[in-house]
């Protein structure tokens, strides 16, 4: 997928910790445009797969963070990040004055603010920085990114933010990145449950599900969901590279922070309750769009059509990024 390529001109040494489907792709669109990297994860082979590519590998938080410039997170949840950051080998204990976290997994605003006033005890620089846009366009580093904190922060890593995303968005202060993708997510959650209903109306309708697909898509009701999550949905593999834990940690996210604020919801609790329920039934490590398999289920059908790809590919040229 990546090629070694020897280094030039990138003299920011970046540590990147948490090489899942969507960290392993932003620190391979870093290592495949010629940045200094080390990288570290509990999974050996992720590791080495980037190691093999000439990343370094750290053998801890702490030491990764003592030989970066910048200190990239992407775990999945907000429990986890706080091990990675507070243990006694964690990245707090690495930090020194300049340096600067970037954390990009989906976590909560107030947890990324709680970490970010010890990361600047530590004379060093906190942002939040989550991705929106689905796996397969981090891959080839076409990917949104959010981003919050000090904008003179922002703007010095922009060069790496730029080869591991497209559409980049400074978003304010610490935390706002966090509480913009929590909300973008619930509504794309929302969007995959609304589908499965409409695929069950489609395919009881007896329409022919290619042409529904296209009617939705050049239609009021399309999505960025439906463009995406529809494609593997219709093919039956449901492989979107993310999974059903993912989702309820996320949509709880959004319900929480709601709750927080006291704004009163109808849909987001719903939303909940069906991702719980689509865990119960298919497992956490279920593709998240199996939540649709529900009413598959439940009214005896499915929703398979010729012409789809068991997997997205993002088909776009890779482009340098940019502040949007």
């Amino acid at each position: 997928m990546y090629k070694k390529q020897k280094r030039r001109g990138n003299k920011m040494k970046i540590g990147f910790i948490g090489l899942g489907n969507v960290g392993g792709k932003l620190a391979g669109s870093l290592l495949r445009n010629n940045f200094d990297l080390t990288v570290r994860d509990l999974d050996e082979s992720l590791t080495n797969s980037l190691k093999d590519l000439g990343a370094k590998v750290a053998k801890s938080p702490k030491e990764l963070a003592e030989q970066s410039d910048l200190i990239i997170t992407s775990l999945p949840s907000p429990k986890v990040s706080a091990e990675v950051m507070e243990s006694e080998d964690g990245i707090l204990n690495g930090l020194s004055e300049n340096k600067i976290w970037l954390e990009m997994s989906t976590t909560d605003e107030n947890e990324v603010k709680r970490l970010g006033k010890k990361v600047i005890e530590k004379k060093a620089i906190p942002l939040d920085g989550p991705v929106s846009g689905g796996c397969h366009r981090a891959t080839t580093g076409n990917i949104a990114i959010f981003v919050g904190g000090e904008r003179k922060t922002f703007e010095k890593i922009l060069p790496a933010l730029t080869v591991m995303g497209r559409k980049i968005l400074h978003t304010g202060e610490l935390g706002t990145a966090s509480v913009l993708k929590v909300i973008t997510n619930y509504l794309a959650s929302v969007h995959l449950v609304a589908l499965g209903e409409a695929w069950t109306v489609a395919k009881k309708s007896n329409l022919d599900l290619l042409k529904t697909y296209k009617g939705i898509a050049i239609s009021s009701g399309n999505s960025f969901v439906h463009e995406t999550e529809s494609q593997v949905i219709l093919n039956g593999s449901y492989n979107i590279n993310f999974t059903m834990d993912l989702v309820l940690k996320d949509t709880s996210l959004f319900d929480n922070l709601a709750k927080k604020m006291k704004v009163p919801l109808e849909i987001s609790p719903q939303i909940v309750e069906i991702f719980k329920d689509g865990q119960k039934k298919y497992g956490s490590r279920a593709w998240s769009s199996m939540i649709v398999k529900r009413m598959e289920d439940l009214n005896n059908i499915n929703f398979r059509a010729n012409g789809f790809p068991d997997e997205l590919v993002d088909n776009e040229p890779e482009e340098k990024g940019y502040e949007i």
